[in-house]
């Protein structure tokens, strides 16, 4: 089965403190690079748009992945309410369907 990547773009909620946000996707990041299942998690900020940022993610598979959202360190960053998910997006091998790709 291949790898299960994810690309998203997050951005700061309205009224969230950016320093604040910046520090917990950090360490966010940190501690998900740990996380069993997890390959690669990456965040980048925007240049010309600090309050966007983009997460670049690849996990062994989707389980990997749900499983990270049940991790005490992914619902604390969550519940500070810092940022929102504007899309995610499932990325697969060129000419793989979805159903390809979860077999």
């Amino acid at each position: 089965m291949p790898n299960h990547y994810i690309s998203a773009c997050i951005e700061l909620q309205d009224g969230a403190d950016l320093q604040k946000a910046e520090k917990g996707l950090r360490l966010l990041a940190e501690q998900t690079q740990g996380e069993p299942g997890c390959l690669l998690f990456e965040i980048r900020q925007n240049l010309k748009e600090p309050s966007k940022f983009t997460l670049w993610e690849c996990w062994t598979d989707r389980q990997a992945l749900s499983d990270h959202f049940e991790m005490e360190h992914t619902k604390t960053y969550l519940a500070q309410n810092l940022t929102r998910v504007n899309y995610i997006e499932e990325l697969g091998e060129i000419g793989m369907s979805a159903d390809e790709q979860a077999a």
